[in-house]
């Protein structure tokens, strides 16, 4: 039991009400037939909820995983203030979601598992699949939320069917597909700060045969903060972007046994890097400096963002009788990106005459991140069964080929901006498995599923230090690391259909991440790549899904515990101004999750989301650097080498919020003529997170709630829509990360965005 496990209790209606909608499941009524558009008389139900979380259509209820889904209508109010993936956050149980390279490079957190590396070679333990095709670079993973039927989030290890880097779990987006019949949509909306969306999509039949569907996206904010250094040689504004994505699918659906499915898709983003804050933070406290103006800031180092990814892919599908299909999917990416920022936040230095601005600052720190050159191959073949026994099976075959180069460079700031220093690490990563899923009906209403994966993953690494930073690494390498590993991933569960209502399933479940290489070699000495070891995760989850209320409402409950073994680390800045990989001897977790989706009268659907994370650090061997800001540690200090470090042992995760709770409430009046007004707010909330593995009173976020609100009107049944939204409209502002080396360094969350939006759909 982990000595963190008793819930706070300012949080004990979450434990209340996750109890109460058990109690009601088990009491739950015989459902009358759901319908998606009742008689007169009749009461709004919900429709079967489908989902594709096991590589096939299906109940979410008969999945035994738990998942939470996110239709088109909440994607589209939730991003409807210029957000990224980011806004995603906190809106599902158990996910967080932030970065330090803002809209370019998400970092994903589920259930408390992440990894806070912030280089262009890093991996995740929660994998990102956009179309059926996993996006491996953190950049891939940036890509726009436009145009789509749906998101699964995937919570718990998903080893066996989607295999690479999965041991938190899986977000997985589909696009909306072509139709056979024209239709589309065009939106633009206009907000504070000048903050322009437009978004579109035409769909519609090419031919006798095929069909095609055509969707674009574009996204800009102006530069909305004043950069007050009179003396700065660029950037006077900054924290503005354009953004723009296009998606191209052509559907062939003209014969009985064979189906394609081509997509073209592209992405570019021009604008500002993220903002650094010099002495963010109140020392001694985690609260922002007196008189802190997000609308303000001072810098004297350069600021920009540039990323261009392209990809396309093929999906293919064979009926090779009418009890088995083979599929084939094809994948193809590639990213390119250059992303330069003034990482002190702030102007000059102590050691300068005058000191520095705000004073603190012991030296200039300016660099940037870039990926020159990358590319990713991905190809799958998997052979599905359609029997009508009690017996179904899928096998397959799965090929990853990923070929980067990355450059971290460094640049004299009181120099003019000079470059300074020049690293460069390149890899080559193949890697291949064979799964296999069997599932089979013991009875009516119970029903088993398992399955293996095994995994080849191989990665060729070289770093070099091309140009010797002031004070860092001397000209050398090439460094050269090479790891080769094998695995076998599995999955066992069961679902029991305890009532006509209420399924109750459980689950046992083997992730596996493997070995990451990172080489930030600008300032080690001497320089050398680090390396983690593979991890392994055992998860165990029991829950159930249940129709309540004659289907007006769904509920689905989760109680889960896991054990990670070598957890890969990432050990940010702190006083050896470094970033490397380590690895942790065990971590530990357990918590629940809530979902709820229910109509609380024909005119209002509400929906609630919970879920409780508590993870510890068990390693008490581990130690790694403080800050090197003057920040205040809170965790045992240690001397070793002539080096203080901290223990680490007994910290929960970074990034890994306790709570977090989520609520969506949607009342509309109807008026005549097919016409209607409605009011639709959104609601998000996490609790404190530490920002670096060690624990200090300044680098540790606040509670963070984050409301959106929408007041609309739509007419002709729909297919014009006019609303005022806002998005933070309490206005919150909170520091949401940190740099530790320097000083206290922060950023902050995004402004408070007011506007107004129309839609028209044929």
């Amino acid at each position: 039991m982990l000595k963190h496990l008793r819930a706070p209790r300012s949080h004990a209606l979450a434990a209340a009400i996750g109890l109460t909608l058990v109690s009601a499941a088990a009491f739950a009524q015989d459902a009358a037939p759901a319908t998606a558009a009742p008689a007169e008389g009749e009461a709004k139900t919900l429709d079967a909820l489908m989902v594709t979380a096991q590589r096939k259509v299906e109940r979410a209820k008969d999945v035994p995983v738990a998942l939470t889904t996110v239709d088109r209508e909440k994607l589209h109010v939730l991003g409807s203030g210029g957000g990224d993936i980011r806004f995603l956050s906190g809106r599902l149980p158990s996910l967080n979601i932030e970065s330090s390279f803002g809209r370019a490079f998400p970092r994903f957190y589920i259930r408390g598992l992440g990894n806070t590396d912030f280089d262009l070679n890093a991996s995740q333990p929660v994998s990102l699949v956009y179309d059926d095709i996993v996006l491996e670079n953190p950049l891939l993973k940036g890509f726009p939320v436009f145009d789509l039927e749906n998101v699964e989030l995937l919570r718990g290890p998903q080893g066996t069917l989607f295999g690479r880097n999965t041991p938190a779990g899986v977000v997985k987006f589909e696009s909306a597909k072509p139709t056979r019949e024209l239709e589309g949509y065009g939106q633009v909306s206009y907000g504070t700060y000048g903050t322009t969306n437009f978004e579109g999509a035409v769909s519609g039949p090419l031919g006798a045969n095929w069909s095609g569907r055509a969707s674009a996206m574009f996204q800009r904010r102006d530069d909305w903060v004043d950069n007050t250094n009179p003396n700065a040689r660029t950037n006077q504004k900054l924290e503005g972007y354009d953004e723009s994505a296009l998606r191209l699918q052509l559907q062939y659906d003209g014969s009985d046994t064979f189906h394609a499915l081509f997509n073209v898709h592209a992405r570019r983003l021009n604008g500002t890097a993220r903002l650094f804050r010099a002495q963010l933070f109140k020392k001694g406290t985690n609260d922002l400096f007196d008189g802190f103006d997000e609308e303000k800031v001072g810098i004297d180092g350069r600021n920009f963002q540039h990323l261009k990814t392209f990809g396309a892919s093929a999906r293919l599908s064979w009926d090779l009788s009418n009890e088995l299909t083979l599929y084939s999917i094809t994948g193809y990416e590639t990213a390119d990106s250059l992303s330069r920022g003034d990482i002190d936040g702030g102007v000059g230095a102590m050691f300068l005459p005058g000191g520095s601005t705000p004073t603190g600052i012991p030296f200039t720190a300016e660099s940037a991140d870039g990926l020159p050159d990358h590319r990713q191959i991905t190809q799958e073949f998997r052979l599905e069964s359609n029997y009508s026994g009690p017996l179904n099976w899928q096998a397959g075959l799965f090929y990853f080929d990923e070929d980067i180069t990355v450059d971290s460079l460094n640049y004299d700031t009181l120099a003019g901006g000079v470059q300074a220093g020049h690293a460069q690490q390149k890899q080559r990563n193949k890697a291949w498995a064979a799964f296999g899923s069997l599932e089979y009906a013991v009875t009516d209403r119970f029903k088993l599923r398992g399955g293996l994966r095994y995994t080849q993953d191989k990665k060729d690494f070289s770093a070099s230090v091309l140009q010797s930073a002031p004070f860092g690494a001397p000209v050398s390498g090439p460094f050269k690391v090479t790891t080769d590993v094998n695995d076998v991933s599995w999955d066992i569960s069961g679902v029991f259909q305890a009532t006509d209502d209420i399924n109750l399933y459980a689950r046992v479940a083997k992730g596996f991440r493997a070995p990451s290489i990172q080489g930030r070699l600008l300032f080690q000495t001497p320089p050398q790549p680090s390396v983690a070891d593979a991890e392994k995760v055992i998860s165990y989850e029991a829950g159930l899904k249940a129709d309540l209320w004659d289907k007006r409402a769904r509920l689905g409950f989760a109680l889960f515990r896991y054990t990670v073994d070598n957890q890969q680390l990432n050990a940010v800045g702190g006083a050896l101004n470094q970033t490397i990989l380590v690895n942790a001897d065990k971590t530990l977790g357990q918590g629940f999750e809530i979902d709820l989706d229910a109509y609380l009268t024909d005119n209002l659907m509400v929906t609630f989301g919970a879920s409780y994370n508590d993870t510890e650090i068990q390693d008490k061997n581990l130690f790694v650097a403080p800050c090197g800001g003057g920040c205040t540690v809170t965790d045992p200090l240690v001397v070793r080498n002539g080096q203080t470090l901290a223990a680490i042992d007994g910290n929960s995760l970074p990034q890994a919020p306790k709570w977090v709770y989520n609520v969506t409430a949607r009342y509309s009046l109807p008026l005549a003529n097919g016409n209607e007004f409605y009011v639709y707010t959104d609601w998000a909330y996490r609790s404190e997170v530490n920002f670096f593995l060690y624990e200090s009173k300044e680098f540790r976020g606040k509670a963070l709630l984050e409301g959106g609100l929408r007041v609309g009107y739509q007419w002709d049944n729909g297919r014009y829509d006019v609303a005022l939204y806002g998005r933070n409209i309490l206005d919150e502002v909170r520091a949401v990360g940190g740099i530790d080396f320097n000083n206290l360094v922060g950023f902050v969350n995004d402004p408070r965005i007011v506007g107004v939006e129309f839609k028209a759909s044929f």
